[in-house]
């Protein structure tokens, strides 16, 4: 009995070690990664409680010139995002990729989900109504041809951005996931892409199936892929993009559709082929869908 409490101990002890450290991590982080957003972003937007740090890319041609509000995953701003913005302005978009998080980036999990479940829906609303403000007013900009495009959290967001701003004219969706009122969905009024992982182990293909019907029902023109095989966060920078593969695919559905939304370009791309196979949520998938999609 004695050495059994004795190992319950070190286990009780092993737990609450574990505990503090991760608890002492997130600051740390924060401490040792302070400057990641300043070192990223070119401009700050006027925003409600200050200026907001963002990327801004142009085309090299003059405008006006439709735009995109680019929205980063649960890490904050970080160069992938970069990369990917810059590429989209090459295609002839002034894109904004703004910090959500006022300050914060990371690559460690448990900040990355201190950071997601800290930050207040009302707050990233209003910063991003400053920044779709800040488009609209630019010279060179088309004020009714704005779209907003986010992977992961930022995902998330730009569903809940249309929604919460319809003068948004087309919304991409990479995998990204929201409860939401499929009333509420009728007021969207541009196109809605959706981009999501077969192999998923965070978000479930019944949620995407239902999202996608809900959309339809509700009347709005939607467009979802599911890349069989494929899990979370399967489109990285633009290194594997230009690899080609899913990820390459799907970038490249997201150039037809935004060339259609925003230039009235009509495109033919194939979607890939639906499928049903998906990865069993993980507890980690779980705790990453509890922080994105419960938030």
């Amino acid at each position: 009995m004695r050495r059994l409490k004795r190992i319950l101990g070190w286990i009780a002890m092993v737990i609450v070690v574990a505990i503090v450290g991760l608890a002492l991590s997130i600051p740390l982080d924060a401490l040792i990664g302070a400057g990641r957003v300043a070192e990223l972003t070119n401009t700050s937007i006027p925003g409600p409680a200050g200026p907001i740090r963002a990327f801004v890319a142009e085309p090299a041609t003059p405008g006006p010139h439709p735009a995109v509000i680019m929205i980063h995953e649960w890490w904050g701003l970080r160069p992938d995002i970069i990369e990917k913005a810059t590429a989209l302005a090459a295609d002839g978009y002034v894109v904004v990729a703004p910090d959500t998080f006022r300050g914060a980036s990371t690559t460690w999990i448990p900040r990355a989900i201190y950071q997601v479940s800290t930050t207040p829906p009302a707050q990233v609303q209003a910063d991003l109504d400053a920044v779709f403000a800040w488009l609209a007013a630019r010279p060179d900009v088309v004020a009714d041809r704005i779209a907003v495009i986010g992977f992961c959290y930022g995902g998330r967001m730009s569903l809940l951005y249309t929604l919460h701003n319809p003068a948004v004219a087309a919304t991409g969706i990479f995998y990204g996931m929201a409860a939401v009122d499929p009333a509420a969905l009728r007021q969207i009024r541009g196109p809605v892409l959706g981009i999501f992982g077969g192999a998923d182990a965070s978000i479930p293909l019944p949620e995407v199936e239902q999202l996608e019907r809900d959309l339809t029902a509700a009347g709005v023109d939607t467009r979802f892929a599911v890349f069989p095989g494929q899990p979370h966060a399967f489109v990285g920078g633009m290194e594997a993009i230009n690899a080609g593969g899913a990820a390459g695919e799907a970038w490249q559905l997201l150039r037809a559709f935004l060339a259609e939304a925003l230039r009235s370009q009509p495109q033919s791309r194939r979607l890939p082929e639906p499928t049903a196979h998906t990865q069993p949520i993980t507890f980690f998938g779980a705790l990453h869908h509890r922080f994105i999609c419960g938030w």
